[in-house]
């Protein structure tokens, strides 16, 4: 039977057009959204390891100092300046005393005269008590005199309010001699409190320390509170560290530390957690805790950036999966197991995790079980898969 040109170059074109078929297939089922999803996977083995907690953090000075006057004032001068290293009690600043050394004046002028007029009470106590002690010998003689009728009663009577009238002029004496100590002692405190004024306007430091601010300068005015110069204790330099709260377990007083600053990234300091703060940080969902430097090192500065790694006790041998492979379903945190080529969401319960990314498994899987660590796409229980030793080729490698 003989076929004809045409017959042939339909069959040929039916032909080609299978192929296309084909070949569309074929790359949907290997490239295309009908394709298997990649996955690469690892078993689960035994194993422990010793967790830490990884924060960042900025260097504080534990001990600080805002120098400043008492009250509203007009900065006379400035001793000091940014980076001096200041003593106990030097005198870093003064503010401009205004007319406190002209009330001081009047106060002593006060307290001279408050003074004789306390000697001149007491000279009028004791003329007091002379009068009162004459009139009572003569009220005994007069009353002897009129016991033998010597003496009218009227003369007695005149003596007894001589009497009288000397108790009467003595208690006077007393109680202004008390109000005359009373006013001395007045202003002795006036002037104590007024001495303490003008001691206030010089500035002092209140212990050894490293001036890190100088706020204000000479002729300027400062209100009641305002810094003109903040003090920090080198020494007492620590971290201020923020870890998230979903992996702060273990945090407490008294943990090895590594401290890695920002300026000094090939070097690490050792310290250890001094204080764990009672408030987080709800916003940022961080607890908050400070790490000291066993020695601070040198030409830190405060305000410096840092990272901190604190070791925690070794755990025991548990099942170990990577923190990759580890997924959230609803409510639940597992992972995809691989059995017989199937996927299962398995919903595990957790232990520490490693900074190197282990992650210990309490209860959910049994050793050598394989689970998805990362996949190409969003893996679901009716997934295809394939199992590759990478998602992305490295550069150079072969097809």
């Amino acid at each position: 039977m003989t076929i004809s040109p045409q017959t042939k170059r339909r069959l040929s074109l039916a032909g080609l057009a299978l192929l296309l078929v084909a070949a569309l297939l074929f790359v949907l089922l290997r490239s295309g959204p009908l394709a298997a999803t990649r996955v690469t996977v690892s078993q689960v083995r035994e194993g422990s390891f010793s967790p830490a907690l990884f924060g960042i953090g900025t260097v504080e000075a534990r001990r600080s100092w805002m120098i400043g006057p008492t009250a509203a004032g007009r900065v006379l001068s400035v001793r000091a300046d940014v980076g001096d290293a200041v003593k106990a009690g030097q005198l870093l600043a003064e503010m401009d005393p205004v007319d406190l050394e002209q009330r001081l004046a009047s106060l002593d002028a006060s307290i001279a005269r408050a003074v004789s007029a306390q000697a001149a009470a007491n000279a009028l106590q004791l003329d007091a008590v002379a009068r009162r002690e004459l009139a009572a010998v003569n009220l005994r003689r007069n009353q002897e005199l009129a016991d033998k009728n010597f003496i009218s009663p009227g003369a007695l009577e005149a003596r007894l309010q001589e009497k009288a009238s000397a108790d009467a002029a003595l208690q006077a004496a007393q109680a202004n001699l008390l109000a005359a100590g009373q006013d001395l002692m007045r202003l002795k405190a006036d002037r104590a409190a007024l001495q303490q004024q003008r001691l206030s306007v010089r500035l002092l430091a209140p212990a050894d320390g490293v001036v890190t601010s100088r706020d204000a300068e000479a002729g300027s005015t400062v209100v009641a509170g305002q810094a003109v110069l903040r003090l920090v204790d080198p020494s007492s330099l620590w971290v201020r560290l923020r870890l998230d709260q979903g992996r702060s377990a273990g945090l407490a007083p008294g943990l090895k530390a590594q401290i890695v600053l920002r300026s000094r990234s090939q070097a690490a300091f050792a310290g250890s957690v001094a204080r764990v703060e009672l408030l987080s940080d709800s916003v940022t969902e961080e607890r908050i805790a400070q790490v000291a430097f066993d020695q601070a090192p040198a030409g830190v500065s405060v305000g410096e950036m840092a990272e901190v790694t604190l070791a925690l006790p070794p755990t025991s041998k548990t099942a170990l999966v990577p923190g990759a492979s580890i997924q959230r379903q609803g409510a639940a945190l597992g992972v995809w197991r691989i059995d017989a080529g199937k996927l299962a969401f398995v919903p595990l319960r957790l232990g520490a995790h490693s900074l190197d990314g282990q992650v210990q498994v309490l209860s959910g899987l049994k050793l050598g079980d394989e689970v998805v660590v990362y996949s190409q796409k969003t893996l679901s229980a009716e997934s295809r898969i394939q199992v590759v030793d990478a998602l992305v080729k490295a550069a150079g490698s072969a097809p």
